[in-house]
């Protein structure tokens, strides 16, 4: 399976302290416990990567909680592995994982999505910056309660 990435650990963190603040400045909700215990553990144990099978119960749901906000694909419609690249120009994935991104889990997809965001070469990231824009402000408003 496929670890966690300590930075999504702690947009997680970010994510519940926005939506469920401290009521005293000590005090901490049960999701952000969750997730801080796996935190320090990374800290403590100088790893980057919590893996996603063995991570306990209440952090892996606090993590998806924060996963389900996050736009699902990095895909501008711009898709070039249908005229036989190995990798798209528009969203900056292999063939392979735009063939399977609807079975990945999502830390495998959050892991292609650190890859291609820290690579920065495709075009979601340059020349069509405004179509990721609209396609997060799009699953945005479909994730929305009505």
């Amino acid at each position: 399976m496929a670890g966690i990435h300590i930075t999504d650990i702690e947009a997680a963190i970010n994510h519940w302290r926005r939506i469920s603040p401290s009521p005293d400045g000590v005090t901490l909700a049960a999701p952000l416990r969750a997730l801080a215990e796996v935190y320090a553990l990374l800290v403590f144990y100088r790893e980057s990567e919590a893996d996603e099978a063995s991570m306990p119960r209440a952090a892996r749901e606090a993590w998806l909680a924060w996963y389900d906000t996050t736009p699902d694909t990095p895909c501008i419609a711009i898709c070039s592995t249908s005229q036989g690249d190995e990798v798209c120009k528009g969203c900056g994935r292999g063939f392979d994982e735009v063939q399977h991104w609807p079975s990945m889990t999502p830390a495998a997809k959050r892991a292609v999505w650190r890859r291609i965001t820290q690579e920065g070469s495709a075009w979601r990231f340059g020349r069509y910056a405004e179509r990721a824009v609209e396609a997060q402000v799009g699953q945005s408003a479909k994730a929305a309660p009505a």
